[in-house]
């Protein structure tokens, strides 16, 4: 298995994970926050573990699945260089990436890896390029999920995500960790109106007269949104014009302020 080191930026990525939550309705009710008293609690991801150089699609995937009956969060994406590869952990220090590492290596589950340190997400490189580049990245992220399957709860299983789980994935592999359920990051954020939603906000959805947070899509720009539109149907992009989506949304929220 050759290893080939990451290049800065994720162009397109198809991933499967095993920790993706699901945005049932009825998660919780919104709360009425007021732009300037949003909540703000996105850590940067940490650690990470990546192996494999793959050219074949199923056998990265098969390794994310293995790794994810571990308990690993595992995902595998294709990025720039034209190979499939595979990500797993979000650890607090080197050391106990390593120590991970090591233990599946030692089951022969991988034949080398390469640690991906913070530093190495374009969100801790925003002085390079800026918070516009960032975007783009969160961008080109979830568009290089369209056309993967949906699976209610984002299980390997089904090698699809849910609502929340691939807006998680995009911002997890530019190192940005959001919270699992839609609810959550509804309230992690920092509340952006419509007219001024930028290119990797997030934009939610409420299904039930109650008004609770259900759905979660990433914006793309020019009122585009992609997001897992629900069981049995591929990740796609629709548009907040369309009349279902005006009347069930709820916001939007920004995480890079």
């Amino acid at each position: 298995m050759k290893i080939v080191q990451p290049r800065p930026g994720l162009i397109f990525a198809v991933c499967g994970l095993a920790w993706l939550a699901s945005c049932r309705p009825g998660v919780r009710m919104i709360p009425q926050v007021a732009p300037s008293m949003a909540k703000e609690n996105v850590a940067r991801t940490g650690y990470s573990v990546q192996v494999g150089a793959f050219s074949v699609l199923d056998n990265a995937r098969t390794l994310a699945r293995t790794l994810s009956t571990r308990g690993l969060e595992a995902c595998f994406f294709l990025d720039e260089s034209g190979y499939y590869k595979v990500r797993f952990g979000d650890f607090s220090s080197k050391d106990a990436a390593e120590l991970e590492a090591r233990r599946v290596l030692n089951e022969a589950l991988i034949e080398d890896y390469f640690i991906v340190s913070p530093g190495d997400y374009p969100a801790s490189k925003q002085n390079q390029f800026g918070e516009d580049g960032l975007r783009e990245k969160l961008a080109a992220t979830a568009e290089g999920f369209m056309g993967v399957q949906y699976s209610w709860g984002g299980t390997l299983a089904d090698d699809g995500f849910d609502c929340s789980g691939l807006a998680r994935a995009v911002y997890q592999l530019n190192g940005l960790s959001l919270p699992r359920s839609s609810a959550d990051q509804y309230e992690a954020g920092t509340a952006v109106s419509r007219s001024q939603l930028q290119r990797g906000d997030l934009v939610f959805f409420a299904v039930s007269p109650s008004r609770t947070i259900s759905h979660v899509g990433i914006y793309v720009g020019k009122d585009a949104f992609i997001h897992a539109p629900g069981k049995d149907r591929r990740i796609r992009k629709d548009s907040l014009e369309e009349l279902y989506f005006q009347e069930h949304f709820c916001g939007g929220r920004t995480y890079l302020k």
